[in-house]
């Protein structure tokens, strides 16, 4: 069962992407986040009586996962913001590197021969990415040289945030498994959105950001977004603390949703030279699929 809510998670992560894409078109990213957040807290408030009870020294290691994934977020949306979504899609596929050397390192996970090929496959797909066949473009004179070096440094450091933002998630993946040995996920969901909020509010505040509610939560892909998210992360939560479940096995699954934001880069947002990524992505997936049996 847990495999199944782990693969429902993927999935529903791979829309996320897409979601986020759209409400960024029409909303700034902190408006996205913030409303974001908001509604999905209100969304789980209802289970506050099942979020009581819990020892004093796990909201603080709640809050920590909630700060990890507040930096995160704003990371991940900088990075759907300027790169193409089928790019992105890949990317986020590193999240299985950092989250199974932490599953091994810190949790003592063991990965067997099936395992460490469908890991070798998903690096393979992952290396394959950087070698991607280039097109050769007609060159223009009156394009200055020196802007074009400032663009492709600057490329280069969103697709850096990108990965940092995919090793922050690695680490809140790790504290699920932990935490979830201890509490409920109706404790960690509760109250890990309630600090999430309370992050993006003062946030939001410290740095005066300008946010227009009235034109927020009418973004219907907010409200979309925040839907798919409460019910993604609470059948991560419940697969978590199947103790038959392993962070490293999960982190595999979870990557069949890069598959969904590739496809959507092609058909949704009609982003060009997909077909090399579709392929990379191919052979990730059948690295999934080792690490699954």
């Amino acid at each position: 069962m847990w495999i199944w809510l782990v693969l429902l998670y993927g999935l529903l992560k791979g829309c996320r992407e897409i979601c986020k894409k759209k409400a960024l078109q029409t909303s700034s990213s902190i408006e996205v986040l913030l409303i974001y957040t908001c509604v999905s807290f209100l969304l789980v408030v209802f289970d506050f009586k099942n979020a009581l009870g819990m020892e004093p020294r796990f909201y603080f290691f709640i809050a920590i996962k909630s700060f990890v994934i507040f930096l995160a977020w704003i990371m991940s949306f900088i990075a759907i913001r300027n790169l193409p979504l089928s790019m992105y899609g890949v990317l986020d596929l590193s999240r299985v590197l950092f989250s199974t050397l932490l599953g091994v390192c810190v949790l003592n996970e063991h990965m067997g021969t099936l395992q460490t090929f469908g890991l070798i496959l998903v690096c393979s797909g992952l290396l394959l990415l950087k070698f991607k066949p280039k097109a050769k473009e007609p060159v223009d004179e009156r394009y200055p040289k020196n802007i074009q070096k400032i663009e492709k440094k600057y490329s280069a450091v969103i697709i850096i945030v990108a990965l940092i933002s995919c090793m922050l998630n690695s680490v809140s993946g790790l504290l699920d498994k932990i935490l979830t040995k201890y509490i409920t996920s109706s404790q960690l969901q509760f109250w890990y959105m309630l600090f999430l909020c309370l992050f993006y509010i003062t946030y939001a505040l410290c740095m005066r950001e300008k946010i227009s509610i009235k034109r927020a939560v009418k973004n219907k892909w907010i409200w979309l977004l925040s839907i798919m998210f409460v019910i993604a992360d609470r059948a991560l939560f419940i697969a978590n603390a199947d103790p038959a479940s392993k962070v490293t096995v999960m982190t595999l699954i979870k990557q069949a949703g890069a598959v969904v934001t590739i496809l959507a880069g092609k058909f949704i947002f009609k982003e060009k030279n997909v077909s090399h990524k579709l392929i990379c992505a191919a052979i990730i997936i059948a690295g999934i699929m080792l690490g699954v049996l």
